[in-house]
């Protein structure tokens, strides 16, 4: 039996780590560390940061995981998704097979929480179906979506509502009449500059908790096209960029 340890490791601040995590971190013989390319190197160099800066151990050793691009979903969204997961399961398998020996401990490095919209949890079911003999835990980590709320200095609900945690491609269907306060993740196409901005406030948040964070808020009427360009101009930059936001209705 192999064991696996699932494990977030915050929004891009090594500070964020939990104590759970570093010592999670240390049980490990083999990290796994995804590779998604130059454009993203910065998120591969934040994960070998963590483990040289955390781990005690000195005979841990690192193995990298090079991670297949989806393809392009077109109409068909979750076919997309459901192939990209079956390559990266196949991996993955191959991996724990070749540099894990029985009885030996892997770990992969979750950004942000293994919980919320991430996938690691769903490929290891499939690659525990695919019969290889394999057992894992999982550590949560502080999520985006936490340390915008830290950022902005403002709590994610109003008094005694609800709040719904959505995808741009949801958002792209309006604002919920019943909601007041949604987060939105995953929002490569900015459906918030296709909303009626009417009663609506924005906290916007880039590269949260690294260095290069990028904050910004107000009446989404006014901020919507700031956030557009400020978004673009730093994906140029950087390759790459990472966001979340939070929408609020103003009270009546």
């Amino acid at each position: 039996m192999r064991n696996i340890l699932i494990i977030g490791i915050g929004a891009g601040n090594p500070d964020h780590m939990t104590v759970e995590a570093i010592e999670a971190l240390n049980r490990a013989d083999t990290l796994f560390i995804p590779d998604k390319g130059e454009e993203k190197a910065a998120l591969r160099a934040l994960r070998e940061a963590i483990c040289a800066r955390f781990i005690r151990r000195p005979d841990y050793r690192t193995v990298p995981v090079d991670i297949p691009r989806r393809a392009e979903a077109g109409s068909d969204y979750h076919g997309a998704v459901d192939d990209w997961h079956e390559r990266i399961a196949a991996r993955y398998r191959a991996l724990f097979e070749t540099e894990l020996a029985e009885g030996e401990t892997g770990a992969l490095l979750v950004w942000g929480d293994p919980a919320l919209y991430d996938s690691t949890l769903r490929i290891m079911e499939r690659v525990a179906a695919s019969g290889l003999a394999l057992d894992w835990q999982v550590y949560p980590g502080i999520s985006s979506v936490q340390v915008l709320a830290a950022r902005h200095r403002i709590p994610l609900n109003t008094i005694g509502a609800p709040i719904l945690i959505t995808t741009g491609r949801r958002l792209a269907e309006g604002v919920p009449a019943d909601q007041d306060s949604v987060v939105v993740m995953l929002d490569g196409e900015q459906a918030f500059t296709k909303l009626d901005p009417a009663e609506l406030d924005i906290y916007w948040g880039a590269y949260l908790g690294t260095p290069d964070e990028i904050l910004i808020a107000g009446p989404l009427a006014e901020r919507s096209a700031e956030i557009a360009s400020v978004r673009a101009e730093a994906r140029a930059r950087h390759g790459w960029i990472m966001d979340t936001y939070l929408l609020r209705r103003r009270p009546a």
